[in-house]
């Protein structure tokens, strides 16, 4: 294997799954795409018969407002250039601020998973999307399809009753934008001109 083919081809490859994992799933800022991307990782394992790379160890993957926290970070390119990248730990993190809102969005579950040819998102296993706005959801697996923009929130399943496995969400109220505050134009004369 040549390194530093290697490091081209691997940085090409966890680029596309960083920013599209994030920019894809939650309307991110359009800058991050145009940002160097950073991984830091105590090893990195790279197969170019297999077209994966394999990062591990405290894996911090950072491109602009991105930024993916993980215990491992295994990212294949199929024969097509599409990308699947995996993301696991206890949990896998990520936080992306959205350019639509100006806010932050938080997501986290024991596996996160992009793939490319789909341009899906899926979280499964302790799911968890939250916004700086106070939005929450939670569910044992969370899936976000880019393409039609559509959330899926699924619960384990468990119907023992006892709300655990259920899923969760708070929607926060928008809140209201007051208008300013009207200033005084000044007094007019009888001539129609300031005092």
């Amino acid at each position: 294997m040549h390194q530093s083919g290697n490091r081209g081809r691997i940085a090409a490859a966890c680029f596309l799954v960083a920013a599209s994992l994030a920019a894809a799933s939650l309307h991110a800022e359009q800058a991050d795409r145009d940002k160097p991307l950073n991984i830091e990782s105590d090893s990195m394992v790279a197969d170019d018969s297999k077209k994966t790379a394999t990062f591990e160890g405290k894996v911090v993957l950072t491109q602009g407002s991105l930024s993916i926290r993980a215990d491992k970070i295994v990212v294949r390119q199929d024969g097509e250039g599409f990308q699947l990248g995996i993301a696991t730990g206890t949990p896998a993190m990520f936080r992306q601020k959205q350019e639509s809102q100006g806010e932050y969005v938080d997501g986290e579950a024991h596996r996160i998973e992009y793939d490319s040819r789909t341009e899906r998102v899926e979280f499964f296993n302790t799911a968890r999307l939250r916004r700086d706005s106070g939005d929450d959801v939670r569910g044992d697996y969370i899936s976000y399809d880019a393409r039609n923009e559509r959330f899926t929130v699924k619960s384990s399943g468990d119907s023992s009753g006892s709300g655990r496995d259920r899923v969760r969400a708070t929607i926060m109220p928008k809140k209201k934008v007051s208008p300013p505050p009207s200033i005084p134009s000044p007094a007019a004369s009888p001539a129609g001109r300031p005092e």
